[in-house]
């Protein structure tokens, strides 16, 4: 922000001891994220405000290994839900992140409006880790949106199988926002649901966002529905 201008540490001062108190009185937010990169936040910088968040109940997120490598550290060191990016990391990362709870999230619209390297999806899976993949819709990097076409891309550059990357979009990004009572079809979870008008569940892939939801079930409601 403007008022603090080229001074990082008192701009997260002000985040950790007034915004975030306020922040969990009024319940606005489950988790704090942070972008860990050169230019933005270092280890250092960001240590102070993830450990005053961690001491107020919040979850983290951080935006690691986008254009160079230290970001997953600091996921894993914070125990943080997920790491998103990832485009940056090499073996040393993804074992690491392999080791841990932390769910490795992939943002293929990012890889696709910057012209970057694609998360390396296969070999955080094979290595052992959780892949989520997410749309990172924004407008600055990512404004395709378009899920279902991105997870589609993705999946065909980086090898996955379909059940893979149906997972990456269910219970893998579910479980990347915190949200233990959605994403798999069992008896106790909320019947949060997107049908598809298709006789195989690979088609919904091989369309390549093409095919899109028939219906959509909110809470075992129907909320919408071009059947």
């Amino acid at each position: 922000p403007k008022d603090f201008d080229g001074n990082k540490e008192e701009y997260l001062e002000m985040m950790a001891n007034e915004l975030l108190p306020k922040i969990k009185k009024e319940n606005l937010s489950p988790r704090v994220d942070a972008f860990i990169e050169e230019g933005a936040f270092s280890r250092a910088d960001i240590t102070p405000y993830f450990e005053k968040a961690s001491a107020l109940g919040f979850d983290i997120t951080v935006h690691a290994d986008q254009f160079s490598v230290g970001g997953s550290e600091v996921a894993v060191h914070h125990k943080a839900l997920s790491a998103d990016h990832l485009e940056a990391s090499t073996s040393k990362e993804i074992n690491l992140l392999a080791k841990s709870d932390v769910i490795a999230v992939a943002l293929p619209g990012a890889s696709l409006g910057l012209g970057c390297n694609f998360t390396p999806a296969r070999a955080l899976l094979d290595a052992g880790a959780a892949v989520a993949i997410a749309s990172d819709h924004n407008p600055g990097s990512a404004p395709m949106g378009q899920l279902l076409t991105q997870a589609a891309i993705l999946g065909a550059f980086e090898k996955l199988t379909t059940a893979e990357v149906l997972a990456g979009i269910t219970y893998r990004a579910a479980t990347a926002l915190g949200l233990k009572d959605r994403g798999v079809l069992t008896q106790g979870m909320l019947a949060d649901l997107a049908l598809f008008k298709t006789r195989d569940h690979r088609e919904i892939l091989y369309h390549q966002g093409n095919l899109q939801p028939s219906s959509v079930i909110k809470k075992g409601a129907l909320v919408y529905s071009n059947l």
